[in-house]
């Protein structure tokens, strides 16, 4: 049977997650920016000649160091598809220390899907022939009928990328994420600081936990933006998870929050980016 349509005033002040829809109260605290299953080889980055052999090792403490620093010059850590009983484990650790949404039915945990195309890396031959209402099409159609032929429909648009210079393909997805975003009136990945902020974008900060990356929330809370603000771990490659000595999706709510409160900012500012904030990004209007 083809699945069927969903009508704009279905999803209105709704939320989709890969079961459904649901309300906004019942999303709790939220991570906007994971990856539960996939494959990253398209972005391989090939080791220098003296590393080749640690890019071909498997996965273990005495070359984790090396791997934390080279992360994409080993096919294996790209391979997140493999590990599903870990990403399930870490699921229900998330939800244990109070995480709503970001798998799989049994863990107790809100799935949205994201709709759309990566940056140019990752297009495929087909996709960088399409015009741009091939591509307004496609993601419309992800999120009324369904993605890649099944019935699970995502729930917004993202995440989109670009590189620098910016390729014709990603100018092109760009427009049909625009089109597509005006169409549906749902919510999408972006952000960029003050100017942003000031034009009521929200601000979503992942990456929390590989340590590179100098954040600007304490900032803009003092500038009056906390309700702007997401935030997130962007897991993408296994040695971030737990099984392999990373922080996993729990991160942000046993390390980071309790860090935050302690360097001023209080439980309601939390509280706004974790759980208010996703709640307006992710309900459509």
């Amino acid at each position: 049977m083809a699945q069927s349509l969903r009508s704009m005033s279905d999803l209105r002040g709704k939320v989709q997650t890969v079961m459904g829809l649901i309300e906004p109260s019942q999303l709790g605290r939220t991570l906007t920016h994971e990856h539960l299953s996939l494959s990253f080889e398209s972005c391989y980055v090939s080791p220098s000649p003296e590393d080749k052999a640690l890019s071909k090792a498997s996965i273990e403490l005495k070359n984790l160091h090396w791997l934390q620093q080279h992360p994409y010059s080993h096919r294996e850590n790209l391979l997140m598809g493999q590990e599903y009983e870990a990403v399930r484990e870490e699921l229900l650790s998330f939800r244990k220390n109070g995480g709503g949404t970001i798998m799989a039915k049994e863990t107790g945990v809100n799935v949205i899907a994201g709709a759309g195309f990566y940056v140019d890396a990752t297009h495929s031959e087909e996709t960088r022939k399409m015009t741009v209402e091939k591509l307004t099409d496609i993601i419309v159609s992800e999120v009324r009928y369904g993605a890649d032929g099944t019935e699970i429909r995502c729930g917004v648009i993202g995440e989109i990328g670009t590189t620098w210079p910016i390729t014709e393909s990603e100018k092109r997805v760009l427009r049909a994420t625009a089109h597509a975003q005006t169409e549906l009136g749902t919510i999408i990945d972006h952000g960029e600081l003050l100017e942003f902020a000031r034009m009521g974008s929200f601000l979503e900060y992942d990456l929390f936990g590989t340590e590179v990356l100098n954040y600007h929330l304490a900032f803009l809370i003092g500038e009056g933006y906390e309700d702007r603000l997401l935030i997130a771990h962007d897991i993408h490659t296994k040695h971030r998870l737990s099984k392999y000595g990373g922080h996993g999706y729990s991160h942000i709510l046993k390390n980071i929050v309790p860090k935050m409160l302690s360097r001023g900012i209080t439980q309601n500012q939390v509280d706004k980016i974790l759980i208010e904030n996703p709640k307006q990004w992710l309900t459509f209007k």
